[in-house]
């Protein structure tokens, strides 16, 4: 506990040290967080604070330092999130390279694919997006039809995507093709990474009534892909997509984990109901807060369960 108290006051003292001012602030309208790329360009102080932060392999914490991460444990991330929390620091990079398939080839991927892709994911160097759903096949995802045929060393790939969110913006895509049509729909799909400036691709950004989107059309005209590409095996990739929404469901629980709000909610309510013992005043309001402070807790160790199951090797769940 003392090392973990030492690492945290040091983590906060670096942060204090290190952290543009503007961190500290709030998103200005029509302001974006940070996810990366190399089609993207950033204010000054943005970065600034990637480069540091990347430096420290602290925009992936947890990750092994081997890929770029900063090889903390749990209990040392966990700690660095509640000080960003109380300096309100923004997080230096986020996006589904931090969140999805960095944490799917870290726990799936060849020693090859992890040496490739996650220095780079750390970096913000990389920004990628899902290619999932298509025209035909939406909430039945297995119904998928863009094909990739083997020739030699590549894949050649053939379809479309719908719905890729960022597409436009980002520079690789994860995405599931069909390799083997003659065995039943769930079988026979493959789970790839392609880079999107590869000859073929086409992404067309679809607009909404309000003239804006962050959906996009993806269409691949003869993409050739590394067969070296596959996650997992060859026409085995309906078990890595699951295992991938594991990762994301991680990614959307982790939004409403506790960063500190529970001390910031009881100093409010005993700001504004105080009582001659320093406590809350109003006893069902106490009552309310003790019951939050438990859902929470509860909340939080089994997202932490959940990262110590793939921490350990196995999948998410």
């Amino acid at each position: 506990m003392e090392d973990l108290e030492t690492f945290r006051e040091d983590a906060r003292r670096w942060l204090v040290a290190n952290a543009p001012p503007s961190m500290r602030t709030p998103l200005a309208p029509g302001e974006d967080l940070c996810w990366g790329g190399r089609k993207a360009s950033y204010p000054p102080d943005v970065a600034r604070w990637l480069a540091v932060m990347a430096e420290r392999g602290w925009t992936a914490p947890t990750w092994p330092r081997d890929y770029g991460g900063g090889g903390l444990s749990e209990a040392e991330g966990k700690a660095l999130a509640q000080e960003m929390a109380k300096l309100q620091l923004r997080p230096a990079l986020v996006g589904f390279g931090l969140s999805m398939i960095g944490p799917l080839l870290l726990h799936a991927g060849t020693e090859e694919q992890k040496r490739e892709h996650l220095p780079p994911i750390v970096r913000g160097e990389i920004r990628w997006c899902q290619g999932y759903s298509e025209p035909g096949a939406g909430s039945d995802l297995a119904s998928l039809q863009t094909r990739a045929v083997r020739d030699g060393d590549v894949f050649v790939v053939n379809g479309q995507k719908i719905w890729t969110s960022y597409a436009d913006k980002a520079d690789w895509m994860f995405l599931l093709v069909r390799t083997d049509p003659e065995v039943r729909k769930h079988a026979g799909i493959s789970f790839l990474l392609m880079d999107m400036d590869s000859p073929g691709v086409t992404v067309r950004p679809i607009k909404l009534i309000s003239g804006a989107s962050p959906f996009c059309e993806t269409f691949l005209t003869d993409v050739r892909v590394p067969v070296r590409n596959v996650v997992g095996r060859v026409s085995e990739g309906w078990g890595i997509a699951k295992m991938l929404l594991r990762f994301e469901r991680n990614m959307i629980a982790d939004v409403f984990k506790e960063r500190d709000d529970a001390a910031r909610l009881l100093a409010l309510a005993r700001r504004y109901l105080p009582s001659a013992e320093g406590r809350v005043g109003h006893p069902l309001v106490r009552d309310q807060i003790a019951q939050l402070e438990m859902d929470q807790a509860c909340f939080d160790w089994t997202l932490a369960r959940s990262r110590a199951r793939t921490t350990a090797g196995h999948p998410p769940g």
